[in-house]
């Protein structure tokens, strides 16, 4: 009780074709395709950064009050 049977999905898949049409649906399988490929090339992007960063750190900037010291000599 409450649980769908293989009857119950192929309805549901009936009436979502019908309901948004076949285009619509291959439209949407490829624009979410595409989102799905941005979104794993963003994360490895930022992990690939990440090891760069910890391989390399930026070099550490001079605060403006060492700045104003350096001036000042």
């Amino acid at each position: 009780m409450g649980g769908l049977s293989i009857g119950h999905w192929l309805i549901v898949l009936l009436v979502v074709v019908l309901v948004f049409g076949s285009s619509k649906l291959a439209n949407l399988g490829g624009d979410l395709g595409r989102a799905l490929r941005g979104f794993k090339k963003g994360m490895s992007e930022d992990e690939d950064k990440a090891a760069q960063l910890r391989a390399d750190p930026p070099a550490q900037t001079e605060t403006p009050e060492a700045a104003r010291d350096r001036v000042e000599r």
